[in-house]
């Protein structure tokens, strides 16, 4: 492992080891996701920057003994995104390469904890785009519902993704049937392109 990426890993795991907060923790390492990303070209792999016509990619570069942390690159073509989806976890995400979209979206029904994988109602939450160097960070409880990518008339994107645990289940959301469901990571390797991002 590249020193700096070895760097990086333990101090992330210092950081979860210091703090259980996911708030403190996201905090911590907002500034040691902003230093790795400057240093990206020294540690990428052409296997980190591999994508797909088909979606984009999911590429791990590093995962901790315990399962306790995960990092990816996520390999983005123009036109290409996630579908509408939480983590069950903290995150701090970076933009290597690219400019990044992310539309998030707020539940609103009123009783989500009783029925929490139907009858859900999102509207849609605050958008931001997402340049080279840009560090964004997200909280579970309640989860971070969004959608990310890359809109056609842009350039191919590449961004880092550090998760508070090994990310291989996530659930993925459809507004018009008002559910989720929980996809495991085999079958997202490759995004989905949704075929509407702000529909009611």
């Amino acid at each position: 492992m590249h020193p700096r990426l070895e760097s990086f890993q333990s101090a992330c795991a210092d950081a979860v080891a210091l703090d259980p907060e996911p708030c403190e923790i996201v905090r911590t390492l907002v500034p040691q996701m902003r230093e790795l990303l400057q240093v990206a070209p020294d540690f990428l792999e052409p296997r980190h920057r591999q994508g797909s016509p088909d979606g984009y990619s999911r590429n791990l570069v590093f995962a901790g003994d315990d399962d306790a942390l995960s990092l990816f690159t996520l390999v983005w073509a123009p036109g290409q995104r996630t579908p509408i989806h939480d983590h069950g976890t903290w995150g701090v995400v970076g933009v290597v390469e690219g400019m990044l979209e992310e539309q998030s979206f707020v539940r609103i029904d009123s009783d989500a904890a009783a029925h929490p994988d139907e009858g859900i109602e999102l509207t849609p939450g605050g958008f931001v785009l997402l340049p080279p160097g840009a560090v964004v960070t997200f909280l579970p409880d309640p989860d971070h519902i969004h959608e990310t990518g890359v809109p056609a008339n842009r350039g191919p994107t590449l961004s880092l993704h550090l998760y508070g645990r090994f990310l291989n289940a996530f659930n993925v959301y459809d507004r018009v049937a008002g559910t989720r469901k929980l996809i495991q990571a085999a079958d997202t390797e490759l995004g989905a392109v949704p075929t509407s991002r702000c529909a009611a």
